[in-house]
């Protein structure tokens, strides 16, 4: 039997910074695969039902962005397991200081899934 794969996504508003780059670092082992959205309607991938349909688990970068998921997708969001990192909007794409934030953050919980 084959294991399970888990599907961890990342959503800030923009998908441009936080998300994207956790969505880099994190990227997919044996027991996991990551993807990441956002909020806006300019983001390049935008948070949509069939997204967080495929989500086992949501990471968002703040609590307004669990709210806005909670508001849009009541339905959805009330079966998926949402964390808040408190990751404030004020990194750039790969920022070193973004990346061990979001590996002090995350790591833990994925650590989880590979056990």
């Amino acid at each position: 039997m084959m294991p399970k794969v888990n599907h961890i996504l990342f959503v800030c508003r923009q998908n441009q910074m936080r998300s994207r780059t956790a969505e880099t670092i994190f990227g997919e082992t044996e027991h996991y695969i990551c993807r990441s959205a956002g909020l806006s309607k300019h983001a390049p991938v935008h948070l949509d039902k069939s997204i967080i349909d495929w989500a086992d688990i949501i990471f968002v970068m703040q609590e307004k962005h669990k709210r806005s998921i909670c508001n849009s997708f009541p339905l959805e969001a009330s079966i998926k397991a949402i964390i808040v990192l408190d990751i404030e909007d004020h990194y750039y794409f790969m920022e070193p200081a973004l990346v061990e934030l979001l590996e002090t953050k995350v790591r833990p919980y994925l650590d989880t899934l590979s056990i």
